[in-house]
């Protein structure tokens, strides 16, 4: 019989930290810039790249800025972007929503023209583009109405998809979106365009910077009465099952950093594919604390995309993608 005798401090975890090569080899979870989702804000003009005071770095870009932006994603290995637009005009319906030449239908054109093997993955939501601000359209008392809100959304998932976009994203949070999108979707030729849903999608207050970004604050109320209640995880649960059972081809959470329970509940749940959306006010904080010298960038950023990795997360949807897949790189030599 062998004995073993403890002549050493070291324990066994400690002798592989020892170095990076002994760390990187032995790393549970790895980040890599083809899980990232990049989100871009485009708007109508030309020549456009305005700023976005509360996301240092991030921009509001005109459609003919794009080609530029999917090169430079191509170069740092990042190949999807998540788009949002900015409508010329606002209405009670949404319409420039679904217009065949609507801002975000002209962007995807545009992007898919520049680089085909870039996955583009339209947002579906009214909010952008409803004067009220909210994310389906109104009863006479100022509710939101699902079903016909479902008519419109479904509208827009069609009219994205006709204009080349390889991934649908329902972010409205109305009940049954998932399934009426993908029977729209299956009526028009679509039956191979997948749904990614935002299927626990908090009311959250770290959506602050992107209601700027993306000019979609509502103009009264809020949307605490069809988006999550921030306590609940089991009902994150169920919605997620009912996506699924609409067929869902990637079910989401958001936020992120707040929620690392529920993406690793949803992980333990489901083996499709989960996404996180590492959204506008975490990506703001970071940016706010580096600003006045209080943190890391490189460091805190990538150990908080480890952190939503690590929770079971396979997609990260984040503002940060650019920076992160840089630093990979040149990690990477």
């Amino acid at each position: 019989m062998v004995t073993t005798t403890r002549t050493s401090s070291f324990t066994r975890t400690r002798r592989t930290r020892r170095t990076e090569a002994l760390r990187g080899l032995v790393r549970e979870t790895r980040l890599d810039p083809s899980q990232f989702i990049y989100p871009l804000f485009v708007t109508h003009g030309r020549d456009a790249r305005v700023p976005i005071t509360s996301m240092p770095g991030q921009y509001q870009l005109s459609v003919d800025q794009l080609e530029t932006e999917a090169r430079e994603l191509r170069d740092l290995g990042v190949r999807a972007v998540l788009l949002f637009g900015l409508p010329a005009a606002k209405d009670a319906l949404g319409s420039e929503a679904y217009d065949t030449d609507g801002v975000v239908q002209q962007a995807i054109r545009a992007l898919k023209a520049a680089d085909p093997s870039l996955a583009v993955v339209a947002d579906v939501c009214l909010c952008e583009y409803t004067d009220h601000g909210h994310c389906g359209v109104l009863t006479d008392a100022g509710e939101v109405d699902n079903d016909p809100s479902l008519d419109l959304l479904s509208r827009m998932a069609v009219s994205c998809a006709e204009a080349g976009a390889d991934i649908i994203a329902p972010s409205d949070m109305m009940d049954g979106r998932v399934g009426a999108i993908r029977s729209a979707l299956d009526g028009t030729g679509f039956a191979s365009t997948p749904v990614m849903a935002y299927s626990a999608k908090y009311a959250s207050a770290y959506y602050g910077p992107f209601r700027e970004a993306a000019d979609s604050a509502p103009q009264f109320g809020d949307r605490r009465g069809y988006q999550m209640d921030p306590p609940n995880a089991r009902e994150a649960l169920r919605e997620v099952q009912a996506d699924i059972e609409e067929q869902a081809d990637i079910v989401m959470v958001k936020p992120a950093l707040a929620y690392l329970d529920v993406i690793r509940a949803v992980r333990e749940r489901t083996d499709l594919p989960l996404a996180a959306y590492n959204v506008s006010g975490e990506y703001a904080m970071v940016k706010a604390a580096v600003e006045r010298g209080w943190l890391d960038e490189q460091r805190v950023v990538l150990e908080t995309l480890t952190g939503i990795a690590r929770a079971g997360a396979d997609i990260l949807i984040t503002y940060h993608a650019k920076d992160a897949a840089r630093w990979l790189r040149e990690a990477r030599g």
